[in-house]
Parts: C-alpha cells; structure tokens; sequence
C-alpha cells in the first residue's frame, strides 16, 4: 500500500527513515532485550535515551545552560495553565496577544489564577493577520507576555524577527506548531513550550524550555505534577513520563541534525510553502486567507468560491492519496499542513491537482 501525503494539522506525517528506524528498534532495542514500551522509566538504557534526546535538543535549538529542558504530560493545553501557575506570582498580572483559537483558550485558563491583559488581537479579521506588536502595549509590572508563535487554524505566524520587545517581562511562546521549522533566538524567552504531534513525533509528550530564574515560584496551589520546579530537578523523571514518546522524538531530533539542523529545515519549509503559495497567488480560483506578510510556513489555509467546490476538491484530492486537507469550521476551505516531514513531492502534487481542478472548473 502506498503512504497518503497527510495534510493534517496534527498529528502529522513523520519522516519515514524514523518511521523504519522504530520499527526495526520495535521488539529490541539495542541490547536491552525489550522494546522501549517495556522497559522501565528508571533504567540506565532509558535514561541513556531521554538525555540523549535532551542533549541533542538543546544542539538544535542553542539551548543555553540557564534553561531547563523538561519534558512532559498534558498536551500544550496543561501548559495553558502550568505557565500561569508558575508565572502569575509577582503582580498577578500577565499581557497576552489573541491571534487565534489557541491564544484564547491560553487566555480564559489564565484567568483563573491572575489578571490577563488582552493587549492586541486580530480577531477583528477572523485572525488573518498578526496585530502590530510595539513595546507600548506591554505593561512592565506585569508577571510575563504571552503569544502563540504559529497559529494552525488561522494560517498566520510571528517569526524571531518579529518578536516584540516586552520592556524586560519574561515573553513565553506556543512553539507548538513550527519547533524545529524555522530559528528562534532562545534567549528572548523566559519559556517556550510545544506539543510534539507536529514537528516532533507521535502525540504524548510536550516540551518545555524554561528559564532557570523563573522556576520554583509557583502559586502555592499549584499542584505538584504542575511545578516546572518538580520536573527541572528530577530530570523530567519525577513520576513515569511518556518514554515512547520521547524515544520516538529523540530519533526525530537526530533526522533534524542529519538533515542540516534548523537552518536547513528552515530553508526546505521556505522553498515548500513557496510553491503552493506561488500558485495561490497567481490563481483566478483559490485563494488564500492570509495577510501575506504574516503568513505561516506550516499551515496553508486557502478557500474555493463555494462550498460545493471546496467539497469537491477535498474529494478529488483523498482520491490520490492527499488526505486531511479540510480546514477548520471558522475558517472553511481547505488547510495544508506542511511541517518538516512532508516532502517537496507531496506540496507539488497537491499544487499540481490544484492546476487541473482550476483548468476544469
């Protein structure tokens, strides 16, 4: 049976090398005798696999001495609240900037524990654009400035250059949807933290990189599965963390380092997203939903005159194995999700069916 191109936003394709690489590792791996799913979290062959990972994360994100890399349960979702819980501990006050569904669900779990400061949103505009981000918006007694890096259902992104200048306030980023896809300046953030069901491997562990300064002051509610200070001083090893998952992100970590690292996965995602946008730019059909300076390397929101045509492309496109391209109710159309595993070959076959269905229709 031939792979499907999977277009979904998450979770996504996976390199097909780690892919065959698991599943020669599956029932024994290395010398130990068992499968990673088997063997316990406590051993010297599992911690030898989650420090290597670690290590060779940091190779790839520049990850300085003075950030813990922890990884951990819940989704990016728990960290809506973890962040607030370990942040919100000074003024009780945090800026955060709505550029979308994850944003907003960031904002109302933060609510609970402190006073959340919308300062700019692009809701205006169904979140198509990405709002002016100047130093004057934030407020130098809050606790930390929030903002999702790259925003799945909306198609838009802020990339390192574009990050605003917070007036000295910690700045955390959702990095969950373009982790390893494009650079960041790591030092300009007190966290960053991703779900790994995009760039990173199967869905189960989420990463966070926090600022050694900003740990061990949490809420005195907070419980302790959600203390960064916990999981910073046991090495992510406090109780049993997802060690598949980890395993499994590891060997993607060490894909990313053969291929070139950052820079070069950077320059790939550039040259894919280049070529669908390209055509939706030149297209008299299909259109894209994205201010174009704001646009996002890793989803590709784009629309059809009506609904009856977008349905009809989202057939035709399943047919040859384009699968998981319908977008999101509040933005409609299509999305394509093209994060570091998708290949070249699967945008221009996608780019190629858009071609004939505009010719034919």
């Amino acid at each position: 049976m031939q792979r499907h191109f999977n277009f979904s936003a998450g979770p996504s394709m996976l390199p097909l090398e780690v892919l065959e690489e698991a599943q020669r590792e599956f029932l024994y791996y290395s010398n130990s005798g068992m499968s990673v799913m088997e063997m316990s979290h406590r051993s010297k062959v599992y911690e030898d696999i989650i420090f290597t990972a670690e290590a060779d994360l940091r190779e790839l994100m520049n990850i300085p001495n003075n950030y813990s890399v922890m990884f951990l349960q819940g989704g990016a979702s728990t960290q809506f609240a973890m962040v607030a819980l370990n942040l919100l501990n000074n003024s009780k006050k945090a800026d955060y900037i709505n550029t979308g569904q994850w944003s907003k669900k960031a904002i109302e779990e933060a609510k609970k524990y402190g006073e959340i400061n919308v300062v700019a949103s692009s809701e205006d505009a169904v979140f198509n654009y990405i709002p002016e981000l100047s130093s004057s918006l934030f407020d130098k007694d809050a606790d930390y400035a929030y903002l999702t890096l790259n925003n799945t259902i909306y198609g838009t992104h802020i990339s390192d250059d574009k990050l605003p200048d917070t007036n000295g306030i910690p700045l955390v980023g959702d990095m969950s949807s373009n982790i390893l896809a494009e650079p960041y300046d790591i030092t300009k953030f007190g966290v960053v933290f991703a779900g790994a069901q995009k760039n990173l491997g199967p869905a189960g562990v989420t990463i966070a990189i926090v600022r050694d300064d900003l740990i061990g002051k949490h809420q005195a509610i907070t419980p302790t599965m959600l203390q960064y200070s916990i999981h910073a001083k046991e090495k992510s090893l406090y109780n049993t963390p997802p060690t598949y998952s980890i395993y499994f992100a590891g060997l993607v970590f060490k894909w990313v380092k053969k291929m070139g690292g950052v820079p070069y996965m950077y320059e790939y995602n550039k040259k894919k997203a280049s070529i669908l946008y390209d055509f939706l730019d030149n297209s008299k059909l299909f259109k894209g939903t994205v201010v174009p300076k704001d646009r996002s390397l890793m989803n590709v929101p784009f629309v059809l005159p009506t609904d009856e045509l977008n349905s009809k492309f989202i057939k035709q496109a399943q047919l040859l194995g384009l699968v998981n391209l319908k977008g999101h109710r509040t933005v409609g159309g299509m999305r394509a999700s093209i994060y570091n595993a998708m290949p070249i070959a699967g945008v221009e076959k996608l780019v190629e069916l858009m071609k004939n269905f505009e010719r034919e229709n």
